[in-house]
């Protein structure tokens, strides 16, 4: 009787290769691993895997059930390693099942001492393996189109404390809806009972599609309604008056602006002084050039004036342009025929090197502006200075320089704003009660070398400021990280809502997210923490010159999201062979925690300097008092380079090596990925989570975005396998229990419930977005809106220029 066709011995061979091969990359790499100090499993599985191969090849049984072993083996480290987490299991058994499957195909064509054809158990076996493996590896694939790592809200958590009264509907005049910052709608004609009828209304093109290498032009814009009028301005800060209820053009503004990188308009600021003529203006001093003070007062623009309301435009080339709203033109009694010039008083100012991405604050009569400085080129950059003009004339009315408190106006004639100062990019808030305004300070660049920055400018470094809107002086300051070596500025607008204190009472309170996944809870009155903030002990670094804080402030009494210290065991990867080579990587690196200090050789940084939580701050339900956070999680491999040693020309806008002239290093950056573009740790890698601000607990998590639009080496894998993808934009939630987001790696606008985190409702987008959605009811017909931008995720080259309307059909 024959032993087994050709044909067989041929598939028995390629499968033989194959399995040598993967041995062969996993004895190599796990002996590099070993001797780095990682695990030992790795060598191990490679011998096994060659020893298994030559067997095979050699047609002989045992080279499969030594395979057999060898992956059960694979199965009882992985669950002793990982648990029973879905990911981390799939990246390390997931593809052995696969080979084990065609091997357990020729097992009944392998030569065991008799004639394959007679031996009906060797058969039964060989089926029986190949069913159970190919049941296992289908079920494997199903359950990964279901959401995991789920945080699911107990049972009752919405019961307790009866909910607060809705705010009254309103216009949505400021980029976080209202200066407070919360990105609530107290809308509820659209609920989670008819979400699914919603669909596209109308669609508009502004004509500005958006083009990045990854520090280029990105379409990050939340549209602003007010009245039957919705705004929106283009990355290159074109500004387009729609119509509320059909997207028809009413007007469009071009601010002819250029930058070299940077391209972003994030929002307008309004001011409406309509109802101003009969009642006192709002006192505010003035500046003189030289710094001084004169008691003098804003008023509004005359009754007969054009522009009695304002749009303000920042644009990316440094200016500060009122429109009027109804015409779209400039209001020429601003500044210069509409226009103030933000670079005066900062001495030079390479193109690129300083520009407005946020929307500017309007505080009564003021407009106050921070704007992006350019990191990691020089410590000779320009002034983080913030400043606010009156809204009608544009005359400067008072400055804060974070390195100079001296400097309240127009610096002295000869001087210059102090260069290089910490700088407030992110957006900003008001309370007018307290007469304050909120905001967060980066650290003065350069962000991985911080030996030459002076007192104050530490002082001012990397915290949350309440400046007192008459003076421009701060009431108070509090540093969420000192001497910040990891660019860990302040990247979110500080939120303003009061929050239950326990005893029946409210405290007023600012939320802030960070960078580095931590969340402070301060009262924004005082600056005191109401959550509870340790000093504790971080990691000291040894770069020659460098000097390292001994304590860092850690926010233990809010939940911390995506900050944990990584582990080997952390590593991740699509394949075991990904997840090896980032195991390697990871034990080449110094890993101590969030703080762990740039070094000489590779460290890892985690969260890198996306963080964490970026510019899309937070929305909060004041009325169930819950917040809705989305992250990223995002490694920064990184390492100082001596002077002497950097190529001329680096930049290193978004990644690679930074010159940081003026200082004895440079500085490499890479996105701690694996070679397929996958972040080197287990998923997921970008979630959104509800915070209860009565419990301080967390009451739900979800990872959010599929790979449908991305994946591997960024082909798109066209699977909706809800892993979890870095997230980038604001969302927006609404009094009918709605938290809409559209910030993913997909193109997909969602609306998820917002008691349970549960996905109700999601929508194609032509392309992807990091806009914020927003809503609105139309004061002519009473229809209510969700509207988004989509210009493209940022990982995509897909690229476009569309403002998107859903609504409910009309009735």
């Amino acid at each position: 009787m024959p032993y087994a066709s050709n044909g067989w011995r041929w598939y028995v061979r390629v499968i033989a290769l194959l399995m040598a091969l993967m041995g062969l990359f996993m004895a190599v790499g796990g002996g590099v691993l070993l001797r780095r100090g990682g695990s030992g499993y790795f060598i191990l599985m490679g011998l096994a895997l060659l020893l298994s191969a030559a067997l095979l090849y050699a047609q002989r049984a045992a080279g499969a059930r030594l395979y057999a072993l060898a992956v059960l083996a694979t199965m009882a480290w992985a669950v002793w390693e990982a648990g029973w987490e879905f990911w981390p299991l799939v990246s390390r058994v997931f593809t052995f099942a696969v080979l084990g499957f065609l091997v357990a195909l020729a097992y009944a064509h392998l030569e065991h001492g008799r004639p394959i054809v007679d031996d009906r158990g060797v058969r039964r076996t060989a089926w029986s393996a190949s069913l159970l493996l190919g049941l296992g590896i289908v079920a494997t694939a199903v359950s990964a189109f279901s959401p995991k790592g789920v945080i699911a809200p107990q049972a009752g958590a919405e019961q307790g404390a009866a909910p607060s009264a809705a705010p009254e509907l309103t216009d949505w005049r400021d980029w976080g809806q209202g200066p407070e910052g919360n990105r609530f709608v107290a809308a509820g004609q659209i609920d989670r009972h008819n979400i699914r009828q919603l669909a596209v209304a109308w669609t508009a093109q502004t004509g500005d599609v958006p083009q990045s290498n990854g520090s280029g032009a990105e379409d990050q814009n939340t549209p602003q309604q007010i009245g039957d009028s919705l705004y929106v301005c283009t990355a290159y800060g074109k500004v387009l008056s729609l119509d509320v209820d059909t997207g028809v053009t009413k007007w469009r503004f071009d601010p002819k602006a250029q930058s070299p990188n940077w391209q972003r308009c994030r929002g307008l600021g309004y001011f409406d002084g309509t109802g101003m003529a009969a009642a006192a203006p709002v006192s505010v001093p003035a500046a003189a050039a030289s710094g001084r003070r004169t008691a003098s007062g804003s008023t509004a623009p005359a009754v007969g004036s054009s522009c009695r309301r304002r749009l303000f435009l920042p644009t990316i080339d440094a200016r500060l342009i009122a429109l009027d709203p109804d015409t779209g033109r400039p209001c020429t009694d601003f500044g210069n025929q509409g226009t103030v010039d933000l670079t005066q008083g900062m001495g030079e100012v390479k193109q690129g090197w300083y520009q407005q991405t946020s929307a500017p604050l309007v505080a009564g009569n003021l407009v106050i502006v921070g704007g992006r400085v350019a990191d990691n080129f020089s410590t000779d950059e320009p002034s983080g200075v913030v400043r606010a003009f009156d809204v009608v004339s544009g005359r400067l009315v008072w400055a804060w320089d974070p390195g100079n408190a001296d400097i309240t106006g127009l610096p002295p004639e000869g001087q210059t704003y102090t260069r290089n100062s910490p700088n407030v990019w992110a957006a900003m808030s008001y309370d007018a009660k307290l007469g304050l305004a909120y905001m967060g300070t980066g650290n003065a660049t350069p962000d991985f070398y911080a030996a030459q920055r002076t007192p104050e400018m530490e002082k001012n470094s990397s915290a949350i400021v309440a400046l007192d809107v008459r003076t421009g002086k701060p009431r108070w300051i509090y540093q969420t990280v000192h001497h910040d070596l990891w660019d860990f500025d302040i990247p979110a607008q500080p939120a303003l809502v009061d929050v239950p204190d326990g005893k029946g009472g409210t405290d007023p309170a600012l939320l802030q997210v960070t960078k580095q996944g931590m969340i402070f809870m301060l009262n924004r009155e005082t600056g005191e923490p109401l959550a509870e903030v340790r000093e504790l002990p971080v990691p000291q670094g040894h770069v020659e010159g460098e000097r390292y804080a001994p304590t860092q402030p850690h926010s233990v009494g809010m939940p911390n999201i995506g900050n944990q210290r990584l582990r080997e065991s952390d590593m991740w990867g699509a394949t075991p062979f990904d997840q090896l080579l980032c195991r390697i990587a990871f034990k080449g690196m110094d890993h101590q925690g969030v703080f762990t200090p740039p070094g000489m050789g590779p460290t890892l940084q985690f969260p890198g300097s996306l963080g964490g939580m970026n510019w899309g701050s937070v929305a909060i339900d004041p009325t169930t008092h819950t917040m809705f956070v989305n992250d990223m999680r995002l490694g920064l491999a990184n390492h100082m380079i001596p002077r002497a040693e950097m190529k001329p020309g680096a930049s290193g806008i978004e990644m690679g090596a930074v010159p940081q002239d003026g200082t004895p290093f440079g500085a490499m950056r890479q996105r701690f990925l694996s070679q397929a573009g996958i972040p080197c740790q287990k998923p997921p890698f970008g979630t959104m989570t509800a915070v209860d601000l009565r419990t301080r607990r967390i009451k739900w998590q979800v990872p959010v975005g599929t790979v449908q639009d991305t994946g591997p080496l960024g082909i798109r894998m066209h699977l909706q396998i809800p892993i979890g993808m870095p997230t980038l934009g604001p969302s927006m939630v609404t009094q009918s229990g709605l938290l809409f987001f559209a910030g993913t790696q997909d193109f997909y606008l969602r609306a998820f419930d917002s008691s349970t985190g549960q996905e109700l409702w999601k929508s194609r987008l032509p392309v992807g977005s990091q806009g914020g959605p927003m809503s609105y009811v139309s004061p002519r017909t009473g229809r209510q809106y969700v509207v988004v931008t989509a210009g493209g995720a940022r990982q995509s080259s897909e690229r476009g220029d569309y403002v998107l309307a859903y609504a409910l059909p009309r009735q």
